[in-house]
């Protein structure tokens, strides 16, 4: 799982969107609109996001309706000191490149 959350965060382009909200939904479960909000992304950026991570099954939904709560999958939450991890060595970085 290491090398898969390497591939996602820190090797990608998006992989800084992806992690915010990944550390979002480990602190409470969030609709897209909601985590837009919260991140200070536009809509269609949190949906893109959501729907790789959803693909990758790093996070899940009960619901595919409008107003659907996104939940960190226990995949992700078995591997989630792994994402910290990798998310403390590369968030500086992410940071630089506003």
């Amino acid at each position: 799982m290491d090398k898969f959350l390497w591939k996602i965060i820190a090797s990608t382009k998006g992989g800084n969107n992806r992690a915010r909200i990944i550390k979002e939904l480990e602190n409470r479960p969030y609709n897209i609109n909601k985590l837009s909000e919260k991140l200070s992304l536009d809509y269609k950026t949190v949906k893109y996001h959501i729907n790789v991570l959803e693909e990758n099954e790093l996070v899940t939904s009960p619901g595919k309706n409008y107003g659907a709560l996104y939940f960190l999958s226990e995949r992700m939450e078995e591997s989630y000191d792994s994402f910290l991890e990798i998310w403390d060595e590369f968030k500086d970085d992410f940071n630089k490149s506003k």
